[in-house]
């Protein structure tokens, strides 16, 4: 794999099984085929509908879950930080405490660490909250906290699910050009949202996900275009003979 390509799907697919009965389960297809290149720099949309398979997605991308078909390759050394209200929190420790290992688990020592403890108290605009335990929190609050922490730990790519969805005006201005700001030179973005607007003001690219299949892959603009309009309507073979979209 290049240097050049932090992350590469390879035809991934997802598929689990649900207990419908005593002796019946139900089996799911929640992604097929799924296949895009990441470079260092990309700003990649994920669109979808509730449903469609993004979230799952994202959970591979961060190395949560495997695929069940496919592969994910990702380069060595590359940091990933999925940011979806607060995953991974430990709700008996409080705010610094979770900032604190959550920059410890990107790679930081603890002294790296607690260097960046006071921006991300001041940017998460917690003030006593970031020392009370985060089961006190608000999911708006966790949302908060959780983007801080992964701004201002040099993540290299940032995985963002709906994270701008919740926190008040003032907050979600702030989280927006922070991201301006911070996604301007090598760090690279995934933003998984059901609002073209909104990924539209931070992604180049973009994939349209619809029942867990690529319905379109190209342009941001292009793409969020045929999302607005189009019925939901996945291509009846993703991926071949279409080339690997790249971010």
């Amino acid at each position: 794999m290049s240097q050049d390509i932090l992350i590469k799907a390879n035809r991934v697919g997802f598929t689990y099984k649900s207990r419908v009965g005593f002796f019946k389960y139900f089996k799911h297809q929640a992604l097929s085929g799924v296949s895009f290149e990441l470079k260092r720099g990309d700003k990649l949309a994920i669109l979808g509908r509730n449903g469609s398979g993004k979230s799952t997605l994202m959970q591979i991308l961060a190395g949560i879950i495997p695929p069940t078909h496919g592969s994910l390759e990702v380069s060595a050394g590359v940091k990933r930080s999925l940011l979806t209200l607060g995953l991974g929190f430990r709700k008996d420790l409080t705010g610094r405490d979770n900032a604190l290992l959550s920059a410890m688990l990107q790679g930081y020592s603890r002294s790296e660490a607690l260097s960046h403890m006071d921006e991300i108290k001041e940017f998460s605009m917690l003030k006593d909250f970031f020392e009370r335990p985060i089961f006190t929190y608000s999911s708006g609050m966790r949302s908060r906290l959780g983007f801080a922490t992964a701004l201002y730990t040099g993540i290299d790519v940032l995985l963002l699910d709906e994270a701008l969805a919740v926190g008040d005006a003032t907050f979600k201005k702030r989280a927006r050009e922070a991201m301006n700001e911070k996604l301007g030179g090598n760090q690279s973005l995934i933003f998984v949202s059901h609002s073209a607007s909104e990924v539209s003001k931070f992604c180049d690219t973009a994939l349209w996900l619809e029942k867990g299949f690529i319905c379109a892959s190209g342009s941001v603009r292009d793409v969020a275009a045929q999302y607005k309009v189009a019925p939901a309507k996945p291509m009846a073979a993703p991926g071949v003979g279409k080339g690997m979209p790249k971010a």
